[in-house]
């Protein structure tokens, strides 16, 4: 059943600092749930699966959006859009992986709504802009009445739709590093190329040394476990190799032990292991031609 609209409330702060007031006074009754896009907010609406009844509408605090140097990397707005990531000149020179993936977000009506942080917030397993920041490396800055945190991507997931964040905390940025001399790669796998949740997503950045082995290697994946994650095992069997057809079989063997898929409604269990190994040989073979050859 669809929600009462009228059953709702939102509360508007004039300020960040206002914001955050709001947020930590809502914990001694009914904890207001951040709103910025709202994409994933109305297809829930829809549904009936209400995530509470008072909103905290974030859209109106300008100082959350845009990106900004910093210390060689990128400071990234919670309130950033997709569409801007994906039009700014800056994120596709350094990070095309994420350039990729804010392209591949929905219909362009999405991507002019949805933002960075939303998605992050969101914490779905299926997230799309998730994997390429974990394979960025990236921090995720929180901040409450309490000051402001840094916390690494890669500790972010406690569990489905868990993150490391108090209460009252909200996303302000997204920081990536400086990126490292690497090919960047990413790939969604979904009923369609756009307007569709992923069925597997893979970013992964690789870097061969002067003696022609791997010396940098990160994939992180979605929708393949209850959370994003790092394939640290693949990661540890593509450190040292030299790039051949038989190293990509090995590396893909790893994924098995990585990554945990489920049936559901968009795709089974089976398949979905047979795809992220695919996608994983694919992206070798990109980064790398020699993984194509015996």
């Amino acid at each position: 059943m669809r929600a009462a609209l009228t059953a709702l409330g939102v509360v508007r702060p004039r300020a960040l600092a206002h914001a955050l007031g709001l947020m930590h006074a809502s914990l001694r009754g009914e904890r207001l749930v951040p709103l910025a896009g709202g994409t994933d907010l109305l297809v829930l609406l829809n549904s009936g699966a209400v995530p509470g009844r008072r909103f905290l509408d974030l859209s109106g605090l300008r100082g959350l959006r845009g990106v900004r140097e910093r210390g060689g990397g990128l400071a990234i707005g919670a309130l950033t859009t997709f569409a801007d990531l994906r039009g700014d000149a800056r994120v596709a020179r350094r990070y095309p992986a994420l350039a990729a993936a804010a392209a591949g977000i929905g219909a362009w009506q999405v991507q002019n709504r949805a933002t960075l942080g939303g998605n992050v917030a969101n914490a779905s397993p299926a997230g799309d802009s998730l994997p390429v920041l974990m394979a960025l490396e990236a921090v995720v800055h929180a901040r409450s009445v309490r000051g402001t945190r840094e916390v690494p991507f890669a500790g972010l997931f406690l569990g489905y739709r868990d993150l490391a964040l108090e209460p009252d905390e909200l996303i302000t940025a997204v920081s990536l590093p400086p990126p490292p001399r690497a090919r960047q790669f990413f790939r969604k796998v979904g009923s369609r190329r756009a307007q569709s949740i992923s069925k597997v997503v893979l970013a992964g950045l690789l870097r061969t040394g002067r003696d022609g082995r791997v010396d940098l290697a990160r994939v992180a994946l979605g929708s393949v476990a209850p959370v994003t994650l790092r394939a640290r095992r693949v990661e540890q069997a593509l450190l040292g190799a030299r790039p051949c057809a038989a190293a990509a079989e090995v590396a893909r063997a790893a994924l098995l032990r990585d990554i945990a898929p489920i049936d559901d409604v968009r795709s089974e269990r089976d398949h979905r292991l047979r795809v992220a190994g695919n996608v994983l040989v694919q992206f070798l073979r990109v980064a790398e031609p020699r993984f194509a050859r015996g």
